[in-house]
């Protein structure tokens, strides 16, 4: 649902300090209470504003043989562990929520919004990170590009019983035509570094968004 603005990227780790490139996890949140909480009115890319407007959803229990929800490595992403995201237009632009359960108590994982839906046994085919303003280089390596104010990286660190939430607070919105079609979970948590930046181990599940 849009410029390249800054955006503040607030994702917190549970219970690590986090440095400006850190992702933050908070509290974990049940998916039932997020969707509970009330809406906050919001600006698309064509500028208009928007009240009222429900949150897009997009929630599923990983296994390796789903479409929609799948794990491509169970013994990092077990069968059974569940993700649920929602899409908030908010005044600044776009919030991102993730929420985890039933992941490897106190692992770090990576997370982003990627650009093509999930496949089952083709972890690539989700294509690569959603960026805002798009790197012309492929893949995108380069921190100018792939840092967590032109992408959505939703990191998080599983509690002692595998749950976490992350949030991305975007200062721009998603294109409408084109919006993030994948969250695609990660085996470690995203670079930073000159070479390396967006870059979090192998692809282990992937969780389809509505186009």
């Amino acid at each position: 649902m849009r410029r390249l603005l800054i955006i503040l990227p607030a994702l917190v780790v549970a219970g690590c300090a986090a440095s400006p490139s850190d992702p933050v996890v908070v509290p974990f949140e049940s998916p039932a209470a997020i969707q509970a909480k009330p809406m906050t009115p919001g600006l698309f890319a064509s500028g208009g504003a928007q009240t009222g407007m429900a949150d897009t959803i997009a929630e599923g229990t990983f296994e390796a043989k789903s479409t929609t929800a799948i794990t491509y490595e169970p013994r990092i992403v077990p069968a059974g562990a569940a993700a649920h995201v929602t899409m908030t237009p908010v005044a600044t632009g776009m919030q991102v929520r993730l929420a985890v359960t039933g992941m490897l108590p106190r692992r770090t994982y990576g997370a982003h919004l990627h650009t093509m839906p999930c496949v089952a046994g083709a972890p690539a085919s989700a294509g690569p990170h959603y960026q805002h303003n798009a790197d012309p280089s492929k893949p995108s390596v380069d921190p100018s590009f792939a840092n967590p104010a032109n992408e959505v990286w939703l990191d998080f660190t599983a509690d002692r019983l595998g749950a976490a939430t992350a949030t991305a607070v975007l200062t721009w919105a998603f294109d409408e035509l084109k919006p993030p079609r994948s969250l695609v979970v990660h085996t470690a948590r995203t670079r930073t570094e000159e070479g390396f930046a967006g870059t979090a181990g192998e692809r282990v599940a992937c969780l389809t968004l509505p186009g």
